[in-house]
């Protein structure tokens, strides 16, 4: 098994928890588990992109210019890098970071990475 198809039904449920926040209008909660979503699934060029979208279309959403253009970029990045490995390690996706800076994984993040190592073996 592969990392994409490893990782399909976690980058999945947070997709489906972010769809679950931004129905009930909390766009934080939405927007936290865009940021899980990418931590998970940032060794995939579909997943990373697919995230980047979904990030993309919140902007687009709220007006918000910053987070359009910097999705923009990261979908050009994720599409064209994600391949090759230049990737910041648990890195949030958003256009309030850097999308060269490497962060800390959380500890939950962290536990879906070790099941989707442990799928692949």
């Amino acid at each position: 098994m592969n990392f994409t198809q490893a990782a399909k039904p976690y980058v999945e449920e947070k997709l489906r928890d972010a769809q679950q926040a931004f129905t009930n209008k909390d766009d934080d909660a939405g927007f936290k588990a865009l940021e899980d979503a990418h931590v998970i699934g940032q060794h995939s060029t579909y997943h990373h992109t697919r995230v980047h979208y979904e990030m993309l279309k919140l902007g687009l959403k709220h007006k918000n210019m910053k987070e359009v253009f910097g999705q923009i970029f990261r979908i050009i990045g994720a599409i064209t890098k994600t391949a090759i490995g230049l990737l910041p390690e648990g890195n949030t996706g958003g256009a309030n970071v850097s999308p060269f800076k490497p962060m800390p994984v959380s500890p939950a993040n962290k536990a879906i990475l070790d099941k989707i190592k442990h799928a692949q073996s």
